[in-house]
């Protein structure tokens, strides 16, 4: 992060003595360290004191650990084998405890000798392997293990007196190596830059650089360790916040062309023809979007929105002054099913003010075209040609839409929908197909925590939809627990057809689509040791259509929609369950964003352990969209105690999505906040816990804002700007270039 010449130092070559080129290759593939700078901030998990002993009772299974314990008893055993006939095999099993629990180590053959000689009764030690289980029992087989002797010198040193820190390692690296691997680096630590600012870092009482990483390696309180995260964090949050205070900045830098609706326009008579009022959420936020299309610096905003919350319907408008200010917009949806649907329901919402150039248009009328990579080639060059001569105000479509060719008259304004379906590449290249940088609108209907919203979108202004529009039902969610009770499953198909009875019609929604090849590869993995139900494969969509029409749903109109089938097919299915035809739709996540059939009352997600907490409160969505009650049920063979069936009844307990991103976020590696998917780069942050630290990330906020209004070069901090290089290599660099 502060990168300076003794922390750029390459670990392969200068420390060749100290760390050896096997330790330096295994750091550098599995850890991703490289330089001593890296291996100075790949900062410890946990730390253990050597006076109390850790918990062998909450042990979990299938992973590597590091257990700090006593041993209790050792015993060498002989038996006989296919390698050793004459009963010579060699088998010792060593039992220790740490007063939570015991647990067993087993060496066998020739790895006998060296632990028996060493792992006596009362010996202490640290232990590292991967939990297994062995007649019922947990066990670790061969371990690897480090003797602690109290009182010699050297150890006492190297495990920094009384707290051993336990660092993040591999099976191919043990804690302790990675520890002593730190000890040799850290003198480098007194010429580590500091970025923060000396008034910032002194106004909040913070250490400085070197002494946080010294006592975050090495704390002989614990005091020591809170001092050294406190420091550490504001690190993470005030570098990442700088940089996208920078990319802000240099935003309101770039010129672009203010659209502002004339008052007897396309925008007008739209509105005129509404056949409802918009919500007050919807009149706040249209208002904000609009004044930021009146300024003459592109808007970046973000438009978070529950599950149909109206957030198209602000779009629509936003689209739509810009059409009177002479412009062009473009939505860009994350799939075809997705883009089709958008084209219906806005041709539809403007009825004939979509009709421009044709007989019967309204005066101010305009073109709304599609355009997806599976048009007829015929279909395709009219839509063209009215993107270029700028017949067509509005045009929806998919990444089609970024292609090289496809030029725009005037484009003044991008749409983008589901966010986090898109990559910044393809954003950033439709952003270059104006004459100026076009306005930029990003919706979502993922709710984001304030602070990720802070983090990952910092260099978007946000606004929120939290209110849903007069008309929306409630949605009651329950789990079905498939295994456990079998007879709800029964009754699970039973209100299916009681829907359909009333009239309705209902999705059931599975993981898989059912014609895959099976994967040796894939098949060959090792399955989590969490239930029986993860040993098979999931549920899918042809097979379940299958059952369920020869058996629960047999008489009823059953369709199934999925991705590869082709788009033409995909949109007649869609069309037909739009209209009544089709009384159940079983269907992958295609579903999952923009479909909006209000007669669509249930939904069954089958295996729904398998999807994460948002995308269930995504799929939920789509049900309850019109007057009468959704009803949503999340089957599962999950057993009751697991981590699944717990996510599960989190999202049946509450339909408050920015409560279950919340859930989501906590139950997920926090490393994956800044998004591997949108930079493709390491994660930045270490010691910075998204949720937790709210605070903190709001003030560096805050701080980095006044920053770079008074020095957007930050030419007076050579500290900051390395850390920023640091921070921002290539890859990061240009995620947030194209924001």
């Amino acid at each position: 992060m502060d990168l300076v010449p003794a922390l750029e130092e390459p670990l392969k070559q200068p420390l060749k003595s100290v760390l050896g080129p096997a330790t330096a290759k295994v750091m550098a593939e599995h850890l991703g360290l490289h330089s001593v700078g890296d291996l100075l901030h790949h900062y410890p998990r946990r730390y253990e004191e050597r006076g109390q002993l850790t918990h062998l009772a909450d042990l979990p299974m299938d992973e590597h650990v590091t257990v700090v314990a006593q041993v209790a008893d050792a015993r060498l055993h002989t038996f006989a084998s296919a390698k050793a006939p004459r009963g010579k095999g060699q088998r010792l099993e060593v039992t220790i405890t740490d007063g939570s629990g015991r647990l067993q180590l087993v060496f066998f053959g020739h790895g006998v000798h060296k632990p028996h000689k060493e792992l006596l009764p009362g010996t202490r030690a640290m232990f590292a392997g991967k939990v297994s289980v062995f007649n019922r029992r947990l066990q670790l087989a061969h371990p690897a293990y480090e003797l602690l002797h109290g009182d010699s010198e050297e150890t006492v040193e190297t495990w920094a007196g009384a707290l051993i820190p336990i660092y993040p390692a591999t099976a191919k690296l043990e804690s302790w190596k990675i520890g002593k691997a730190v000890q040799t680096v850290l003198p480098s630590a007194q010429e580590a830059l500091d970025p923060l600012p000396d008034t910032l870092r002194e106004g909040r009482g913070l250490l400085p650089l070197p002494e946080a990483l010294l006592k975050i390696h090495r704390p002989h309180t614990k005091a020591d360790i809170a001092g050294a995260r406190d420091r550490l964090k504001w690190d993470e949050a005030f570098v990442l916040q700088v940089a996208l205070a920078r990319r802000r900045h240099a935003d309101t830098q770039l010129p672009a062309v203010p659209r502002t609706p004339r008052p007897d326009g396309i925008l007008a008579a739209f509105d005129d023809r509404l056949p409802f009022t918009l919500t007050e959420g919807q009149r706040k936020v249209s208002k904000e979007i609009f004044d930021d299309l009146a300024t003459d610096h592109p808007m970046h905003r973000l438009l978070q929105g529950e599950v149909g919350s109206g957030k198209t319907m602000v779009a629509l408008r936003a689209m739509l002054a810009v059409v009177d200010a002479g412009g062009q917009a473009a939505m860009l949806a994350p799939t075809e099913v997705l883009a089709q649907q958008h084209h219906r329901s806005i041709t539809e919402m403007m009825g004939e003010l979509a009709e421009g150039g044709m007989l019967g248009g309204a005066e101010h009328a305009t073109k709304v075209v599609l355009l997806t990579g599976s048009m007829g080639a015929a279909a395709r060059r009219r839509a063209l040609l009215d993107l270029a001569t700028g017949e067509a105000g509005l045009v929806v479509g998919t990444h089609a839409l970024i292609e090289d060719k496809i030029q725009f008259h005037d484009l003044g304004l991008v749409v983008v929908d589901e966010q986090h379906r898109f990559g910044v590449e393809q954003r950033d290249a439709l952003r270059g197909k104006g004459k100026q940088p076009p306005h930029l609108l990003v919706m979502t209907a993922t709710p984001i925590p304030r602070t990720v919203a802070m983090t990952v979108f910092g260099d978007l202004e946000t606004s929120v939809l939290d209110q849903l529009p007069a008309g929306r039902s409630p949605i009651a969610s329950h789990v079905v627990p498939a295994a456990d009770k079998p007879h709800f499953l029964a009754r699970a198909w039973e209100r299916v057809r009681e829907e359909v009875t009333n009239g309705h019609q209902a999705y059931v929604v599975c993981p898989r689509i059912g014609d895959e090849e099976d994967d040796p590869k894939k098949a060959g993995r090792k399955k989590s040791a969490e239930d029986e139900a993860e040993k098979r494969p999931p549920l899918a969509v042809l097979d379940v259509a299958g059952r369920l029409n020869s058996g629960p749903l047999q008489g009823l109109r059953v369709e199934v929609l999925h991705g590869r089938m082709h788009p033409d097919d995909k949109d007649a299915v869609m069309r037909r369950f739009a209209a009544g035809e089709t009384d159940v739709l079983v269907a992958t996540t295609v579903i999952e964003v923009g479909v909006n059939v209000p007669n669509a009352t249930a939904m069954v997600i089958m295996d729904a352990d398998r999807f994460g907490v948002s995308q269930l409160h995504q799929l939920r969505g789509r049900v309850g969209r019109g007057a009468a009650p959704g009803l949503c049920l999340l089957v599962s063979e999950m057993p009751e105690a697991s981590a699944a069936r717990q996510r599960l009844n989190a999202v049946a307990s509450t339909l408050d999505g920015f409560e279950l991103s919340r859930i989501d976020l906590e139950q997920r590696r926090e490393g994956d906040v800044l998004g591997q998917a949108q930079s493709g780069a390491r994660s930045s942050l270490r010691v910075l816990a998204v949720i937790e630290d709210e605070e903190v990330i709001a003030e560096a906020r805050e701080e980095a804002a006044s920053l770079v209004a008074a020095d957007p070069e930050l030419e007076r901090l050579p500290g900051l700007r390395t850390a920023l290089a640091a921070l921002l290599d290539e890859e990061r660099e240009q995620y947030l270039e194209k924001g």
